[in-house]
C-alpha cells in the first residue's frame, strides 16, 4: 500500500494526506477463504468489498467471517463475500475531511479502519494508526482507542465492579481488600 505524505502534524490535516491510496480489496464473488487469506497476508482485519468499477459495496471483517460463516458451520469455500459483507450503514469518510473527523467517526462507529470514498468510488483506507502517528495530541488518540474498544462486556453492568487491573499481585491485594 502506498501512503501519501504531508507536512502538517495538526489534526486539521486531511485524510488524503495519510490514507493508503492503493488499498487491498475483495470482490463480492470471492469466497470466505480467499477473503481470510487476503486479510492474513496483509495483516489487517477489514477488507473493503468493491464492484468491478471500484464502487464500494461493503466491508468484511475477520469477525464477520467467524460469526457469519464459521460459527454457523458453513463451508467457507462455498460462501461468497458478498453474502457475509456488511453492506448497509457502512462508516466511510471522504478524502477532504480532517483527521479529527476520521478519529471521531472511528470512535462513533467503533472501528479501526474507514474506507475513504469519493462519490461511490473507493479511493483509499485510513486506519487509526494513520491518525495516531499524525495526531497533535496523543491523549486524543488514546481517548479514541478507548472509545473504539469500549463494549458492553467491558463496562460496568448493574453495580458489578469493573474488571480488576494491574499486576497479578496488585489484583490479588485489591480483591482481598474488597472482600
Amino acid at each position: 500500500m502506498r501512503r501519501t505524505s504531508g507536512t502538517s502534524q495538526a489534526m486539521t490535516r486531511l485524510v488524503r494526506h495519510v490514507m493508503a491510496t492503493e488499498p487491498k480489496v475483495a470482490t463480492e464473488d470471492m469466497n470466505a477463504v480467499e477473503g481470510a487469506r487476503l486479510m492474513a497476508s496483509y495483516d489487517f482485519g477489514m477488507v473493503p468489498v468493491v464492484a468491478d468499477d471500484q464502487r464500494l459495496v461493503g466491508v468484511v471483517t475477520d469477525r464477520d467471517l467467524v460469526v457469519r460463516v464459521l460459527a454457523k458451520g458453513l463451508d467457507p469455500n462455498e460462501v461468497d463475500l458478498g453474502t457475509v459483507a456488511t453492506t448497509k450503514n457502512i462508516a466511510t469518510i471522504g478524502p477532504d475531511e480532517t483527521l479529527r473527523e476520521a478519529e471521531d467517526r472511528m470512535a462513533e462507529h467503533r472501528v479501526k479502519r474507514l474506507p475513504v470514498v469519493k462519490g461511490d468510488a473507493l479511493v483509499g483506507v485510513v486506519a487509526l494508526g494513520d491518525v495516531a502517528v499524525t495526531a497533535a495530541s496523543p491523549r486524543n488518540v488514546g481517548e479514541a482507542v478507548a472509545e473504539i474498544s469500549r463494549s458492553p462486556a467491558t463496562e460496568e453492568v448493574h453495580g458489578v465492579r469493573e474488571p480488576a487491573t494491574g499486576t497479578p499481585a496488585q489484583v490479588a491485594r485489591d480483591v482481598r481488600t474488597d472482600e
